[in-house]
């Protein structure tokens, strides 16, 4: 891997098609913008050139970092190992609270960013010894085609795949990159388009991802981060746990997120902790199995607990894995199965 200087990619993107007068339509995500030449779509790494949609940021990631697992957070797959972080400028959505904004709202050529292949990629995790590489800090969604390609590689050396996603993805290009994900981690940023208005994006097309991320079999988890006076009322909360349990099911593991002040949302105050344990006691009355907290550190909330025994068989300290207590996929004390990949 190299430190090059602030540059643009070339590489054609997957999932266009061509309007009259050299318009490019990309269909890669719900927004489904419409390029004219020289111009880029919303998120701003997708561009018409001369007829051709290219990325602008294929093998040229921002941020390249190790991290553990559970930052993602991704608590129910190989709990405290490590995993390798990639991340590149621009994102299809505007959130006003991002704490990845110096990324997500960046544009190509305003950051340095590292040369690195699909191939270079994977084998850095290779000789790291990581099991698991983790597309992440802004959307992968705009990235799509550097994803892809290096998710096709893992998968013959037997690395697992993980990305971290606003969700708002079509659904062909969804089902392609699922045949080589092992997780997701969702952010739902609510259950309401007012609570989208907050990141300029729609609440459907999530739900849409949820579900068929749901139905390709694929492990999935969703984080909340909680916002005061965007996302807090409980009600709303009540309706978003009754739906993922109806709709994808009481397995699906829930992490409420402490919000602090960030980028357009400075004027806000952190989220109290009450207000995050109410969620969770809506969570759990709701019949939800998997809830915990994060941001707040050293929260007994941080731990995974059994739902039929309710001893702690993931201990937890903020990202730090002190203990696990699941012997082949159970729970050690009461043999319960406990969802998750665990090898």
């Amino acid at each position: 891997m190299t430190h090059a200087t602030p540059s643009v990619s070339g590489k054609e993107a997957r999932h266009y098609s061509r309007k009259e007068n050299h318009i490019l339509q990309c269909q890669l995500c719900f927004r489904n913008c419409i390029i004219p030449p020289g111009k880029t779509g919303f998120c701003r790494v997708r561009e018409n050139r001369n007829g051709r949609l290219v990325s602008l940021v294929y093998g040229l990631p921002s941020a390249v970092q190790i991290d553990p697992i559970e930052k993602e957070p991704c608590y129910h797959m190989l709990p405290g190992t490590q995993i390798l972080c990639l991340g590149t400028a621009g994102c299809n959505f505007a959130c006003r609270h991002c704490h990845n904004w110096h990324l997500s709202q960046a544009s190509p050529g305003e950051l340095s960013v590292y040369s690195l292949s699909p191939e270079d990629a994977v084998d850095m995790a290779l000789e790291k010894k990581i099991k698991t590489i983790s597309f992440t800090y802004n959307d992968p969604i705009v990235f799509y085609e550097y994803m892809l390609d290096i998710a096709r590689l893992a998968k013959q050396e037997d690395l697992r795949i993980l990305w971290h996603t606003n969700g708002s993805i079509n659904a062909c290009p969804l089902k392609e990159i699922l045949k080589y994900t092992d997780a997701v981690t969702v952010d739902l940023k609510g259950f309401s388009d007012e609570a989208y208005a907050n990141s300029e994006g729609r609440l459907g097309p999530v739900l849409k991802t949820l579900k068929t991320i749901k139905q390709k079999g694929v492990w999935l988890e969703i984080v909340n981060l909680i916002i005061p006076t965007v996302n807090d009322n409980p009600d709303e909360i009540r309706e978003m746990c009754k739906w993922i349990r109806d709709n994808l099911g009481k397995d699906v593991p829930l992490h409420f997120s402490r919000f602090f002040p960030s980028y357009l949302l400075k004027g806000l105050s952190p989220t109290p902790i009450k207000t995050l344990e109410s969620a969770c006691a809506i969570a759990r009355e709701t019949g939800l199995h998997y809830v915990t907290l994060g941001n707040v550190p050293g929260h007994r909330y941080n731990s995974t607990y059994c739902p039929a025994c309710g001893r702690v068989v993931i201990d937890r300290t903020h990202f730090e894995v002190k203990d696990v207590k699941i012997v082949d996929g159970c729970c050690a004390f009461c043999q319960q199965t406990i969802p998750g990949i665990w090898e």
